[in-house]
């Protein structure tokens, strides 16, 4: 199946603490800063995992009321070891509510869940192995 032109870039959520929330999803999860915007009535972070899809951290500056806090949302994850983000999720302040392990009923997948900051859940799934690329400049400069 060709890949759609159409796609998306970003998520967005509400976090009650920008700066925390930025640094726990940077240490956490091992995204990057892209860049910060601030709107009149709004400020936001933009993270990132490289040439991946965006989250983006909002926060109202307006003096609006907003709930922040267990927000049934959940962000998914595909990491290369989910126990070992797990533990990180729990050492930047986060919590785990199913430690990473096999699910049957997924064919096996090795599924974790937790919250951060504000409660949003976090779904880490076993990424899967890379596939191999190869390409005609690979062949030609590989040794007989």
């Amino acid at each position: 199946m060709p890949r759609s032109p159409d796609f998306l870039g970003a998520t967005g959520i509400g976090v009650s603490d920008l700066r925390a929330s930025a640094e726990f999803y940077k240490t956490a999860l091992g995204m990057t800063e892209q860049r910060t915007v601030k709107i009149d009535y709004m400020d936001e972070i933009i993270l990132v995992h490289e040439a991946r899809s965006a989250l983006v951290l909002m926060h109202w500056t307006d003096g609006s009321e907003r709930n922040y806090k267990d927000v049934p949302v959940k962000l998914v994850f595909y990491v290369t070891d989910p126990v070992a983000t797990a533990e990180k999720i729990k050492a930047a302040g986060g919590v785990m509510t199913r430690e990473p392990a096999p699910i049957e009923s997924m064919g096996g997948a090795v599924v974790g869940l937790g919250k951060d900051l504000d409660g949003y859940v976090v779904e880490l799934l076993q990424a899967p192995e890379p596939k191999e690329r190869t390409n005609a400049s690979d062949a030609a400069r590989a040794p007989a």
